[in-house]
């Protein structure tokens, strides 16, 4: 069983930044991983993925705003977000998926607000 556990959300004014962190309990070095958000009343969605490969793929909400790395020597993924908006108020949950099976995080609650 991966166990994935997140950190660095907060409360962050507009405009501000943060860096998300997420740790496997296991290596990462072949599994998709990501980031998904979901805001309260809204289906979740992805926020960002990078493949093994460190090929990324970004939802048009976040492009040019966030950035999504990963550490394969520390079975660890980030997720840099600069320049946020309100609207990125969410629980933000990591995901792995390691030969098509999915692992979730618990999530970590980011909140944009003056």
């Amino acid at each position: 069983q991966v166990q994935l556990v997140e950190s660095g959300g907060g409360l962050v004014q507009p405009g501000g930044s943060l860096r998300l962190s997420c740790a496997s309990s296991r290596s990462i070095e072949i599994n998709v991983m990501g980031w998904y958000r979901q805001a309260p009343g809204k289906q979740r969605e992805l926020v960002a993925t990078i493949s093994r490969g460190g090929s990324t793929k970004y939802g048009d909400s976040v492009k040019g705003r966030f950035t999504i790395s990963r550490d394969n020597a520390q079975n660890t993924v980030y997720l840099q977000m600069n320049s946020l908006e309100p609207e990125d108020t969410a629980v933000y949950y990591c995901y792995s998926r390691k030969f098509l099976v999915d692992y979730w995080g618990q999530g970590t609650q980011v909140t944009v607000s003056s």
